[in-house]
């Protein structure tokens, strides 16, 4: 599925955060399972589900949800307070068909390795999400974005490369509901350094161009998130755009 429509979810609403800042959050008047069938509509096969309630108390809060969503059809991949291989049984069990391991990809490699081997690396998508530093280097945010650590995320694919990682989704935090286009350059460094990784584009993409410049970076997909809930274009005019290209 090469374009994942993407709900973030704060008190059962669909919400988007400015660059993961909840001060900054704005509210759509939409039900998130209704919404999911919308874009199923439209051609999706595939659900970012992202649980900004359990990233903030660090325990998944959409069970329910996830599994509404998966009597649908739709594959739902989701992440927000991921913290033991329980949660991940747990989000399993209610139906998600792939689990984003976030923040501890980032602090706790040795155990998200092992959970890829627990797991299956077709059932963990890794959230490097990463702000570049003065020298442009991307170093991976922890803690729901709020920190930022010294650790590169070339350091970190490398290492999940080794251990069998299947799937990566990055986003540039600094692009993050700007709808100010992808981080087309970082994407690129992405692919040519680790073309045997999975990689998924989050963050900036605000026109059908983005889609295409995405695809032509090589990604294996892109994460559309607010270009989707304002109206700037269809999902199904988004999976046209790649498809023709």
């Amino acid at each position: 599925m090469p374009v994942y429509p993407a709900l973030d979810i704060i008190n059962g609403g669909c919400v988007r955060l400015q660059q993961g800042d909840f001060a900054r959050q704005t509210d759509y008047p939409l039900d998130p399972l209704e919404q999911a069938r919308r874009y199923q509509a439209d051609g999706a096969e595939w659900l970012h589900l992202v649980d900004l309630d359990g990233a903030r108390c660090g325990q998944p809060q959409l069970l329910a949800l996830i599994a509404e969503l998966s009597q649908t059809g739709l594959c739902v991949q989701t992440g927000g307070g991921v913290r033991t291989g329980d949660h991940i049984e747990a989000l399993l069990s209610a139906g998600a068909s792939r689990v984003v391991v976030g923040s501890l990809a980032a602090t706790e490699p040795e155990r998200v390795r092992r959970w890829l081997h627990t797991f299956g690396s077709q059932r963990l998508t890794l959230a490097l999400d990463a702000r570049l530093d003065e020298t442009g280097t991307p170093r991976l945010a922890t803690s729901a974005w709020r920190e930022t650590s010294g650790v590169s995320l070339w350091e970190m694919a490398a290492f999940y490369r080794q251990h069998g990682a299947r799937h990566v989704l990055c986003t540039d935090i600094g692009r993050d509901g700007q709808m100010q286009g992808p981080s087309l350059k970082l994407y690129r460094q992405c692919q040519q350094r680790f073309p045997q990784l999975h990689w998924q584009a989050s963050g900036g993409v605000h026109a059908l161009e983005d889609i295409r410049a995405v695809q032509d970076t090589g990604l294996a997909g892109v994460v559309v998130g607010k270009a989707l809930l304002e109206g700037v274009f269809t999902l199904k005019e988004a999976l046209l755009c790649w498809q023709n290209d």
